[in-house]
């Protein structure tokens, strides 16, 4: 395949999807990995010029290894892994849910390690390879929502230097760290419209943004261990709680 080749997790939903269409535009092969939503992922690859769906749970560590196996074997240019897949679950501050607990740290965290690691052994790139892990801006902007959710992901930025410190000099490690994009869970749009406009533009970042600062991570010269930021200004802010629970108290100001 003369293409380079990527992998985005959970590429066929949200953010993810629109990084799978960026690196599609471009010509790249796009391998779009699903859990559940596989009817979404193949009539997204159906639309691309060059793509395929893997389908894995990446709660299961070895099936995880196994994906990432199997594609190193037959990508002759993988040149790109995007951990974009994460669960996104409620528990706070004061009352952390071990079940929920356990499932982000495996699939934002532990899970993305192993297959960057893999993939940093076993694939093949003409170009050198880029691991692009994506965070959030919580990293810098911490509230008590979300509390397993915003561990998990502050180990995942925790594997960027780390693996840009082992890697090869030709590779390349990154952290992308997105702010309130796309509405979450019961959030309807209107409140989304409003709550992610608070940020210091005081504008709504798009899908599009992040997907577009993965492509130049991919492809760019911006040194190994780095961290973007897609959020408009969110993490340099002091926010109470989560984005989605400040919709009336920004309503009610209006």
């Amino acid at each position: 395949m003369s293409r380079p080749a990527v992998l985005v997790t959970g590429g066929a939903r949200r953010i993810g999807a629109a990084i799978s269409r960026r690196f599609g535009d471009a010509g790249w092969h796009v391998v779009i990995h699903c859990c559940r939503s596989y009817a979404e992922a193949q009539a997204l690859a159906d639309e691309l010029p060059s793509a395929e769906v893997v389908r894995c749970n990446l709660a299961d560590g070895d099936a995880a290894l196994a994906m990432i196996e199997d594609l190193a074997g037959r990508l002759e240019d993988w040149r790109a892994l995007v951990n974009s897949a994460s669960v996104f679950r409620p528990d706070d501050a004061t009352a952390l849910d071990v079940g929920i607990s356990w499932e982000a740290m495996q699939v934002n965290a532990v899970t993305p390690a192993m297959m960057s690691q893999a993939y940093l052994r076993q694939a093949r790139s003409e170009g050198g390879r880029r691991v692009i892990q994506l965070t959030d801006q919580k990293l810098a902007n911490p509230n008590p929502d979300f509390f397993s959710y915003t561990l998990s992901k502050h180990a995942l930025a925790a594997t960027v230097p780390m693996l840009s410190m082992a890697a090869d000099p030709a590779d390349r490690i990154y952290g992308l760290a997105p702010g309130a994009i796309l509405a979450s869970h019961e959030q309807s749009e209107g409140q989304a419209e409003v709550t992610h406009r608070l940020n210091l533009l005081g504008r709504r970042t798009g899908a599009g943004e992040v997907a577009e600062a993965t492509f130049f991570l991919a492809t760019g010269p911006l040194q190994s261990g780095q961290t973007l930021f897609v959020d408009s200004g969110q993490h340099l802010l002091a926010q109470p709680r989560d984005v989605m629970y400040l919709a009336g108290k920004e309503d009610s100001a209006r």
